[in-house]
């Protein structure tokens, strides 16, 4: 994969040192190295941050806390659902199991993990579940895959991408950031077509009130409100994204080297909320 096309999940560089919050399921001292995936957590907005070091979870009074004292390397992250998470990754130092977790699911607020299927042969640098599907980029093989069971996988097909959203109204419908610029799907991640006049992306977003926002490789910020067809630019995050999630057209989180911003006018401004 070309050097823009780094995959978001493996960017790295953030160093976070938080204390424990105040729900004790976590460490004093916690170690935030390397973001690959943010998800806002509905059954109580806290932000949930995927990294190299185990899975964080930060409330909205700002406090951050490693769940459940778990060392381990989260490259996939995404939120299913009230506690409910999917993941893949890497286990930790001196913990059992293939070098790669294939798909790991989670149903209580990433407490514990249970190993669903393709342990030891996937690696998903980018996963998203809709539509009570999961799509992923199995960063072993450069195939994208997608399953309804979370044990059966289908091959769709190997494209050279950074990062993918699905549109939260048609399950086949996809677009994919490569280095070419902004592909789309109808039939899946099946076959691509690229999208005129979109901007050159790395990573990419799809709000379930449809708004779409991308950031280019510099911080450059796009949304779109019609699939894609058209991008208005926006703010800038002043540094290269490691990761990105928008619950709506308004509220837009963004991991920087050394910090995560939020935005919550569609990009246009962004906000320190954590740094080191």
């Amino acid at each position: 994969m070309a050097a823009l096309v780094v995959s978001v999940l493996v960017i790295g560089g953030i160093v976070f040192f938080m204390t424990r919050g105040d729900d004790g399921r976590g460490s004093a001292s916690a170690r935030m190295d390397h973001v690959h995936g943010l998800g806002v957590d509905p059954k109580d907005e806290a932000l949930y941050v995927g990294t190299h070091y185990g899975l964080f979870r930060v409330s909205e009074s700002g406090q951050a806390t490693l769940v459940a004292d778990r060392v381990q390397d989260f490259m996939g992250f995404t939120v299913v659902g009230p506690g409910h998470y999917l993941a893949s990754g890497h286990p930790g130092e001196g913990q059992d199991g293939p070098s790669s977790l294939g798909l790991i699911e989670s149903t209580d607020s990433g407490l514990t993990w249970q190993s669903l299927s393709l342990a030891g042969e996937a690696d998903f640098h980018s996963l998203e579940y809709r539509h009570g599907t999961v799509y992923g980029l199995n960063s072993l093989t450069g195939e994208f895959m997608v399953s309804q069971d979370k044990q059966n996988w289908d091959s769709r097909s190997q494209i050279p991408m950074a990062d993918f959203a699905v549109s939260p109204d048609d399950p086949d419908v996809l677009l994919v950031t490569t280095e070419q610029g902004l592909v789309r799907s109808d039939d899946g991640g099946a076959s691509f077509e690229p999208v005129p006049g979109a901007p050159i992306l790395l990573l990419v977003t799809w709000a379930e009130d449809g708004a779409i926002v991308g950031v280019e490789p510099d911080g450059t910020v796009h949304v779109s409100s019609d699939g894609g067809q058209s991008w208005q630019q926006r703010g800038s995050l002043d540094a290269s994204p490691h990761a990105l999630t928008a619950t709506s057209a308004d509220e837009v989180i963004a991991a920087v080297e050394g910090a995560i911003l939020a935005s919550s006018d569609g990009g246009r401004r962004f906000t320190v909320r954590y740094d080191e």
